[in-house]
């Protein structure tokens, strides 16, 4: 049997066995993206405090992730982050507890309890100073922040 034939014969194996396996596949491995259906949840965020947050690699910050989706992530947040930006999400915060001023492009703002803060993918925020606090806030991240996506400036 010549070359060109046998390897038509392997092609249409491999290709044949590839259509066998596919769908049993699909089903066995997850993908990586995608989330489950919402479950009905209640969560009182009154009474949540930071040691019922994880930590993370900052060391003032707790976060707790309470809603998932393929489009954003609903979390928990209490402490503070030094001045930063995100590349590829929009975020948006709303102050649950703590005042102070916060970093928001260049100019420091005044933040209190009740007030929502948008922020543009690119934008410059945090580097609080607590004048009471701790800061606890619901940070909303619009599409989901990927790894490494906390980008630091002075």
């Amino acid at each position: 049997m010549g070359s060109f034939a046998r390897l038509s014969i392997i092609s249409a194996v491999a290709f044949t066995a590839g259509l066998a396996v596919s769908p049993w596949l699909q089903r066995a491995l997850p993908d990586a993206h995608a989330q489950g259906v919402l479950a009905p949840a209640v969560y009182d965020l009154a009474a949540m405090q930071a040691v019922d947050l994880s930590p993370t690699p900052f060391p003032e910050l707790r976060n707790k992730t309470l809603v998932t989706t393929d489009n954003a992530t609903i979390a928990l947040q209490i402490g503070n982050v030094n001045k930063h930006y995100h590349a590829k999400s929009d975020e948006i915060q709303y102050i649950i507890e703590g005042s102070g001023q916060m970093w928001f492009g260049n100019e420091r703002h005044e933040i209190k309890p009740g007030m929502l803060i948008v922020i543009p993918k690119g934008t410059a925020h945090s580097g609080t100073i607590v004048t009471s606090g701790p800061i606890k806030t619901i940070a909303i991240k619009i599409p989901p922040q990927q790894n490494g996506d906390t980008v630091f400036v002075d």
